[in-house]
């Protein structure tokens, strides 16, 4: 955490507090169920002004992870909207990384969650590229994971749920341990998947690839970013569901996110991809997508909230 962020404020249930006092207690809900559904967000400075990138879009996101896990948030879309770019004028940011956070607080430890107080916060923080300034240039080193991601009916992976990261936790720290950036979940049926935070999409012979929802993907919207600026850049890309292998004779590979934005993949399991370096595509769809988010092209799509 970036000690300036310790300066801030935070938006809770309708006020804002000092980032010291934003706590809670040890026997909430949350903390023994990870009982929480959450969003992150990118602030971007423009030549407009800041803007959080898809703000509206993450918000609605946001409530249908909270409908589909049955917890009423107590605030419309609006407000939460409005609060979102409080935030963010309150501390003075520019830029900043937004995290809004539903959660059930302090009540009772039963499975049954309806007794306890559903609580809302907003935080906005510096945070630089998820996987690294050379990563986003590079290329980072990646692993396919020994863990799968939940079967179908188990876990709701369209929610982006605090539960739901105990399976990316797993994908992630056995990546690091055999010394590698970050790692590649496969769905049950031993098709590809997702990384540990991020979309994934393959690239070979001139078209794009990649999993679709039901191979147990959060449907992200700098996901959906890129098929979009694909099919502006006229380049063929499919949403498919894709065999390991695909991975090992990919001439590009990246990841995308709103923390990892968008960053190649220049080797798996060891496997050079490619040139061992970011490919051509994978470096004009970048360039574009960089364009967008700090307003460098007109806005078509209505991705930008500029914060007045």
């Amino acid at each position: 955490m970036d000690t300036r962020d310790e300066q801030g404020k935070i938006w809770r249930n309708g006020n804002f507090i000092e980032w010291k006092d934003a706590t809670i207690h040890v026997m909430s809900h949350v903390v023994h169920y990870g009982t929480c559904v959450f969003e992150g967000m990118r602030c971007y400075k423009t030549a407009q002004g800041s803007s959080i990138f898809r703000l509206s879009d993450h918000i609605r996101r946001l409530f249908d992870s909270a409908k589909i896990y049955r917890i009423p948030i107590p605030y419309t879309q609006e407000e939460i909207i409005k609060a979102c770019k409080e935030t963010i004028k309150v501390n003075g940011y520019e830029s900043a990384y937004v995290r809004p956070i539903v959660f059930r607080g302090y009540n009772s430890l039963g499975v049954d969650p309806t007794k306890c107080p559903v609580e809302v916060v907003i935080g906005a923080l510096n945070w630089g590229k998820y996987l690294g300034e050379e990563g986003v240039a590079r290329g980072v080193d990646v692993r396919v994971s020994s863990w799968s991601r939940m079967a179908p009916n188990t876990m709701p992976t369209m929610a982006k749920a605090g539960s739901n990261y105990m399976s990316s936790q797993l994908i992630k720290l056995e990546a690091m341990a055999d010394g590698y950036t970050e790692g590649i979940g496969l769905d049950v049926y031993g098709y590809l998947s997702e990384g540990s935070g991020e979309n994934i999409f393959i690239i070979r012979d001139g078209a794009i690839y990649t999993p679709t929802l039901d191979s147990c993907i959060l449907p992200g919207l700098t996901r959906d970013c890129i098929k979009a600026i694909a099919k502006e850049l006229s380049i063929p890309i499919f949403e498919t569901k894709i065999q390991r292998e695909m991975l090992y004779i990919a001439d590009e590979i990246f990841f995308t996110g709103t923390a990892a934005e968008v960053t190649p993949i220049r080797s798996v399991d060891r496997i050079t991809i490619g040139s061992g370096s970011r490919g051509p595509i994978t470096e004009k769809i970048q360039r574009r997508y960089f364009e967008y988010v700090n307003g460098e092209r007109q806005d078509v799509y209505g991705w930008h909230d500029i914060i007045n």
